[in-house]
């Protein structure tokens, strides 16, 4: 289907009677291009209307869990909501203290939502669905994820105010605490795969004695790598400052740590930038350990199923679509039901046991590997 759009976008105009759609700089040279631009704009637009309406969930599934009714007067079923929402905070004006640094004060907003949007140039949503299949996807992501805590920094420091550089102070040394532990998670992922290649750690999870049974979710790798998953989603809620994490912008301390001074825009950018990277950390742990866009069960085992079925029961963006749902409503479902943090406990669980525990379970699984008991031969 991919490959079909690409060759009607490039030698479409041959119907229209236009003879320069087969000269090289249309060919090789514009289109090309053109086709990036079109998959950037087209995973932006879905990447936006993801985090208004996973806004919307989060208001409504806590709401439940707490036997409320949540937005339910903008629209049917308050569908219409998050619309409002942004409507607001797009009309409202930026109020720039007069003591802030302009500079740093405007681009920190910007530093803080890039990185967030840059990290999904290289993550497939299939086979051959990815705008960049590059080699080093697993690193490029999580090196540009962490550029993130600079756009805090400078927030912070921008905004010249102590609440919020006491909120950037707080962010800078909780996102670096624990990103260790999240790169000793990803090392033993990229130890047992042997490659940084997304797609090729997707695949390597559909191979094995529970794959070619049909029984696909026993082969992925949450159940050999059970405490690195923990690890990485507890790490994934402190890297996005959330609860119980989310110390930066504690309400009865420190107000909205760093994003104190702004309002309108500037403070989307922010929200912006929280829910990307809790749909991007969602993604991520779906293709590292949950699969990707494999189905939990082989399929094309049941015979019975009408063909178109089995189709649907197969569409990979569907199933990543689902797991990253489910991972990303255990973000608020945390939220919903535990306290938060003091910033020593936070500080204590990331270097002496997160650290500890996940530099143990890579000896380990190293050592596995060795045995002729190893899953990944």
């Amino acid at each position: 289907m991919i490959d079909w759009l690409y060759s009607f976008g490039r030698d479409g105009c041959t119907y229209l009677g236009l003879t320069w759609c087969f000269a090289d700089w249309w060919q090789s040279g514009l289109w090309p291009v053109v086709w990036i631009l079109l998959g950037i704009g087209l995973l932006l637009a879905v990447l936006f209307f993801s985090v208004a309406y996973l806004m919307l969930w989060e208001r409504r599934l806590i709401a439940f869990m707490q036997i409320r009714l949540g937005p339910n007067r903008v629209g049917p079923l308050g569908l219409l909501q998050p619309i409002a929402d942004s409507l607001k905070l797009l009309l409202k004006e930026i109020i720039r203290p007069d003591r802030a640094d302009k500079f740093l004060y405007y681009l920190g907003p910007i530093m803080t939502i890039m990185p967030a949007m840059a990290a999904w140039a290289v993550v497939p949503f299939g086979p051959e669905l990815v705008l960049a299949n590059i080699n080093a996807g697993l690193l490029y992501v999580f090196a540009i994820a962490s550029l993130e805590v600079y756009g805090i920094i400078m927030a912070g420091w921008g905004s010249n105010s102590k609440y919020p550089v006491l909120g950037a102070m707080r962010a800078s040394a909780q996102m670096l605490s624990y990103e260790i532990a999240m790169g000793v998670c990803i090392l033993v992922v990229l130890m047992i795969a042997g490659s940084l290649n997304l797609s090729v750690i997707v695949q390597e999870q559909a191979r094995g004695w529970f794959a070619s049974h049909g029984i696909n979710f026993l082969s992925w790798n949450w159940l050999p790598l059970l405490p690195i998953f923990v690890v990485y989603m507890v790490s994934a809620m402190a890297q996005t400052n959330r609860h119980p994490f989310d110390v930066v912008e504690g309400e009865a301390e420190i107000v909205a740590g760093h994003m104190v001074e702004y309002s309108g825009m500037g403070f989307a950018l922010f929200f912006l930038a929280e829910y990307a990277n809790m749909i991007l950390f969602s993604v991520m742990g779906s293709l590292l350990f949950l699969g990707g866009w494999g189905a939990p069960l082989g399929f094309e085992h049941l015979t019975f199923l009408p063909q178109w079925m089995t189709g649907l029961m197969n569409t990979g963006w569907i199933w990543l679509g689902l797991k990253t749902f489910v991972l990303f409503s255990l973000f608020i479902w945390v939220r919903a039901t535990f306290p938060r943090y003091r910033y020593d406990q936070i500080m204590r669980l990331g270097w002496k046991i997160f650290i500890p525990v996940t530099l143990l379970w890579l000896v380990v699984v190293g050592a596995w590997m060795q045995t002729p008991w190893s899953l990944w031969k």
